[in-house]
């Protein structure tokens, strides 16, 4: 029997659109179609980005409580159907079930905050008055939105990535064109279809689907767009940066995470945390665990617990409840970190557990011994690898953990809280965890890397504050 298979608008302008030619979203697990889609032309992309300056230029501002009410709308509105999201995140993606629930959860706390942070934008009063002469001069500052937001979002977190571009952009009252992943759309457009029952004015969001290619660089380059906010691959945020021209430009560029293990650490909980900082969402996450780097002592113990819960994780359906790792979005990208981990094997590394793919699916893996120039030691591997080294001591550990052209967020577990501020000083990261992997992260937090890992900060707040510019005010009175 054939699953029925819909064909999904696009939202455009505050309308509903279909387009003559369509692309396939499928079941990276099956390769099953699930839906059918717009393949958005240019055209259509202007045509978005000239509704969103319109509708902005029109309203002269949403007002702070109507926008404060549609965000909570959509808040509410997803967990009240929570377990449909997350049915949708699941089919178009890589997630488990229970990792898309938690992505839903997440997703409606990234729109919650962004309507209390409605409330805040807040300005101060300026003294004037400082400067002699200026006596008779009272003022203040205040932010105010800058227009139209052009958002490009990738397909690991393909609701909540969309929902912290979204939520800022509506709390501080500019418009938003979305461009999602091409592999994930379906989660942007039902994020949409909230905001549209919500009463969002039309033209304030647009989801336009299709081909980077073709429409990326009209979103980038196009000049009634203010700002650029890119989630995505560090080849791509390059590209992004040399075509955007004279606008603001955030970007999350992903990393290449280490975490330190000192010989005081509690190694159980240690092991535990890594063990899901590497291996969630099939390492398909920009602050998955990569590299961990062990002091000497209890190099044997961790390594020997790690393997051992490592090959403890469940490979297989992603809606099955009891699974821990599903496939990756793509074969080309599990064939991808198959050939990095050959390579580092060919070069001396040793693989302890995994090393396997079948299709889609890259087992867990563990390598030691994998040497510094390896690609996969200095790039972002975005696949469920992970690399276990000895060190000497943690001053070796923060030395190599800086060594590759990333600084998202780290890791490191100790006891000593000296240990903990040496890193905290010298790890050249925009994040990091005492006692935790490097992939925790909550939605309010400001996000952001060093180096290669991006510009700008997300985070709710923080990103207001890019969406948003200062105006100063000042009133000359008359003297006395």
């Amino acid at each position: 029997m054939q699953t029925k298979v819909d064909t999904v608008p696009m939202l455009l302008g505050g309308e509903w659109v279909h387009t003559e030619d369509i692309f396939e979203v499928e079941n990276p697990q099956s390769q099953e179609m699930i839906a059918r889609v717009p393949l958005a032309s240019k055209k259509d992309m202007t045509h978005a980005i000239e509704k969103a300056h319109q509708a902005f230029v029109e309203s002269n501002t949403i007002p702070t409580h109507e926008r404060m009410r549609i965000l909570t709308y959509v808040a509410d509105f997803l967990v009240e159907h929570s377990e449909d999201y997350a049915r949708v995140i699941a089919s178009e993606g890589s997630k488990t079930i229970k990792e898309a629930r938690s992505e839903v959860k997440r997703a409606s706390q990234t729109l919650r905050i962004s309507a209390e942070e409605a409330r805040r934008m807040k300005g101060e009063t300026i003294n004037f008055d400082q400067n002699e002469g200026s006596e008779n001069r009272i003022g203040y500052h205040y932010r105010f939105p800058i227009g139209v937001i052009g958002a490009i979002t990738p397909f690991n977190d393909p609701l909540n990535l969309v929902a912290h571009k979204v939520g800022p952009a509506i709390a501080s009252g500019n418009a938003i064109v979305v461009k999602p992943a091409s592999v994930t759309p379906l989660s942007a457009l039902k994020l949409a279809e909230a905001f549209m029952e919500a009463g969002l004015p039309e033209g304030f969001l647009s989801v336009i689907t299709g081909s980077g290619k073709e429409l990326g660089e009209n979103l980038v380059t196009h000049p009634l767009v203010q700002m650029v906010s890119f989630t995505g691959g560090s080849q791509a945020g390059r590209r992004v940066t040399e075509k955007a021209g004279i606008k603001k430009v955030s970007m999350e560029l992903g990393s290449n995470s280490p975490v330190i293990i000192l010989a005081d650490a509690d190694i159980e909980g240690a092991v535990k945390s890594c063990v899901s900082g590497a291996f969630s969402a099939a390492g398909q996450n920009c602050i998955g665990v990569q590299r961990i780097y062990v002091e000497k002592e209890v190099y044997p113990h961790f390594l020997d617990s790690f393997v051992s819960s490592t090959l403890e994780l469940k490979v297989g359906d992603k809606m099955d409840e009891s699974t821990d790792v599903g496939p990756m979005i793509e074969e080309a990208e599990a064939v991808r970190v198959e050939k990095w981990v050959e390579e580092a094997v060919v070069e001396g590394a040793t693989i302890a557990a995994g090393g396997k793919r079948e299709g889609n699916f890259y087992y867990p893996t563990v390598l030691t011994g994998v040497p510094q120039h390896a690609q996969i030691a200095k790039e972002e591997i975005f696949g469920p690898v992970v690399m276990i080294e000895a060190v000497e001591s943690l001053e070796e550990g923060v030395n190599k953990s800086n060594q590759v052209n990333y600084g998202l967020h780290a890791g490191i577990f100790t006891k000593n809280i000296d240990h903990s501020f040496y890193a905290i000083k010298h790890m050249n990261v925009g994040g990091i965890m005492i006692n935790d992997s490097s992939d925790y992260r909550i939605d309010e937090m400001p996000f952001g890397g060093t180096k290669g890992s991006g510009i700008g900060r997300e985070g709710v707040k923080y990103a207001i504050e890019s969406m948003t510019e200062q105006k100063v005010v000042c009133f000359k009175l008359e003297e006395e």
